[in-house]
């Protein structure tokens, strides 16, 4: 008699939508952060960039207490705190240098996040200016100036998996490599 429960199968599809809904909310809540803190204002007659994010955020009908609070916590106030821009440098799997540039809250929690994620692919989070040599500063961006050339397939994919987790992360904006495929 499998199948015969509706309850059961209600209940899983409105986990995995609400699951899908949380992680949108979460980026779009990010989204709205970034913006009051770059336009250094929570007024979107004033900031351009927050009222695109406030657009989409109602376009995905994000509920108008999670964008107060997302205008509240990008601008310092409320529960939170200030958010603040962080760059992390580690070494991933087969010596591959990275760079994670991040936006938090809670520098703490996210070193401790970074330090675990790269344990968990076969590297370590170092210390400021362990891989930063290996790159140039352009503009925003992160150009390799000692590119690592990786053959392999299966080294690659142990890299590809590395990156993606970070990209994963809530508070990570962006993810710069040294290894050349």
């Amino acid at each position: 008699m499998s199948g015969h429960s509706k309850w059961a199968n209600i209940k899983n599809k409105k986990g995995v939508a609400d699951k899908r809904r949380g992680k949108l909310f979460s980026q779009l809540s990010k989204n709205i952060r970034i913006a009051v803190k770059e336009g250094r204002s929570g007024d979107p007659a004033q900031n351009a960039s927050l009222r695109l994010a406030l657009e989409k955020a109602k376009a995905a009908n994000m509920p108008a207490e999670n964008i107060k609070r997302a205008i509240d916590r990008g601008s310092g106030i409320g529960k939170g705190g200030q958010v603040e821009e962080v760059i992390y440098e580690g070494y991933g799997p087969h010596g591959v240098a990275f760079i994670i540039m991040a936006i938090t809250d809670n520098k703490m929690r996210t070193a401790s996040e970074m330090r675990i994620l790269f344990n968990k692919h076969q590297g370590s989070l170092g210390g400021p200016g362990s891989a930063a040599f290996m790159f140039e500063r352009a503009g925003s961006e992160y150009k390799v100036s000692i590119p690592l050339e990786i053959a392999d397939e299966i080294q690659k994919n142990e890299i590809e998996a590395l990156e993606e987790a970070l990209h994963e992360h809530d508070d990570v904006e962006d993810v710069f490599h040294t290894a050349v495929f």
